[in-house]
C-alpha cells in the first residue's frame, strides 16, 4: 500500500537530488522574499538556459519554488509554503518520533 505522504516527500527531495538544484534554491532563498528573474539565476549560477529552465520545472513541479510572470520575464521565488511543509517533515520525523537528531544539534546550523 502506497503512503501518499511518503511518496510527496521522495519527490520533494527527488527534486533536490541535483547539484545545481539546490544551487538555484539557495539563491532564491538568499533573495528572498523578492526573488529573481531567470536572466539573473543564470547569470548568478552560470548555466545554460535550457539547462536552468529543466531544473527550475522540477523544483517548480514538486512545489519547492513559484514562478511569476512580470511582463517578458519570469520571476522565481522560494516557495515557503513547499520548504515549510518539507522542513516539517523532516523535524517530526527526526525530532518528534525519535531521539536521532537532537533538537539543540540543530540551533546555529542554517
Amino acid at each position: 500500500m502506497s503512503d501518499p505522504a511518503a511518496v510527496r516527500f521522495a519527490a520533494m527531495f527527488a527534486a533536490l537530488g541535483h547539484e545545481a538544484r539546490v544551487r538555484i534554491l539557495r539563491a532564491l532563498l538568499t533573495s528572498h522574499p523578492q526573488g529573481l528573474v531567470v536572466g539573473e539565476i543564470q547569470a548568478r549560477l552560470e548555466i545554460p538556459a535550457s539547462t536552468l529552465s529543466h531544473h527550475l520545472d522540477a523544483l517548480r513541479r514538486e512545489g519547492l519554488i513559484e514562478q511569476h510572470r512580470e511582463g517578458r520575464f519570469l520571476r522565481y521565488r522560494a516557495a515557503t509554503e513547499g520548504l515549510t511543509e518539507l522542513l516539517g517533515f523532516l523535524y517530526a520525523e527526526c525530532c518528534g518520533r525519535s531521539s536521532v537528531v537532537k533538537v539543540s544539534a540543530l540551533q546555529g546550523c542554517c
